[in-house]
């Protein structure tokens, strides 16, 4: 096999680049995991903690996010019943680059 730089990025790579980037590169998702890091756990709650956010784009981010193997869903049976998310260890690694890539944006503010 020839050694060298490949010149190009294979399919499959392209194609986990690809989900990556729907699931995390939604500017709500980057949010959604930072709260939870934070220990803000309920639908109700997160939507209050996060400006701006819509219910129904919360609960499409919550999906994915679930899907993709960032949070896990856990409902409580009872009266009333209720949902709360938690990181999943690659939720954890996650929400530790996104947390090392906000302070690379505190110490280099942008230009004026």
């Amino acid at each position: 096999m020839p050694s060298g730089k490949p010149k190009f990025i294979p399919l499959s790579d392209r194609t986990n680049y690809h989900r990556f980037e729907d699931v995390i590169g939604c500017k709500w998702s980057s949010s959604v995991v930072a709260a939870v890091a934070q220990e803000i756990k309920r639908p109700g709650e997160l939507e209050r903690f996060i400006p701006g956010i819509s219910t129904k784009v919360l609960n499409e981010r919550l999906r994915k996010l679930v899907v993709f193997g960032v949070l896990v869903r856990t409902e409580h049976p009872g009266l009333p019943a209720h949902v709360d998310y938690d990181l999943t260890d690659s939720g954890r690694k996650l929400a530790a680059l996104l947390d090392q890539v906000r302070q690379l944006n505190l110490d280099h503010p942008a230009s004026p």
